[in-house]
């Protein structure tokens, strides 16, 4: 079974619960730290919110019906799309849409082997 990590974000006063592959918890952190940066910077009307990542820790038991967990592939699928949707072509855009785009390519290459691996 592969060891997972759980990043949790906060966007206003809802928390989310990521599930990640251990070797890429801290590149979802990262890059959440870099999008929340970076987003200020953007001119569109149309920018999605964004969470901010506030931990991560190796183990996570839900106790309330209303919190989730997300797959690290859902979120980086869904996040994708938020920015992709966006109406604009100039820096910082292009290199977020990069970064997201790097991350999700290397989650769907996990997902894969994984279930490769199970099968």
């Amino acid at each position: 079974m592969p060891r997972m990590r759980y990043v949790i974000m906060q966007q206003d006063q809802e928390l989310l619960f990521v599930e990640m592959p251990e070797e890429y918890a801290y590149q979802l952190s990262a890059l959440n730290l870099r999008l929340n940066k970076e987003i200020d910077k953007l001119t569109a009307e149309n920018v999605p919110g964004l969470p901010r990542a506030v931990a991560e820790c190796e183990a996570l038991e839900l106790l309330r019906e209303e919190h989730h967990l997300e797959s690290g592939l859902a979120y980086i699928n869904r996040l994708e799309q938020a920015f992709a949707s966006i109406k604009e072509e100039h820096y910082p855009l292009i290199s977020l849409l990069t970064e997201i785009r790097a991350l999700q390519a290397q989650l769907e290459q996990w997902y894969e082997e994984e279930e490769e691996r199970v099968q």
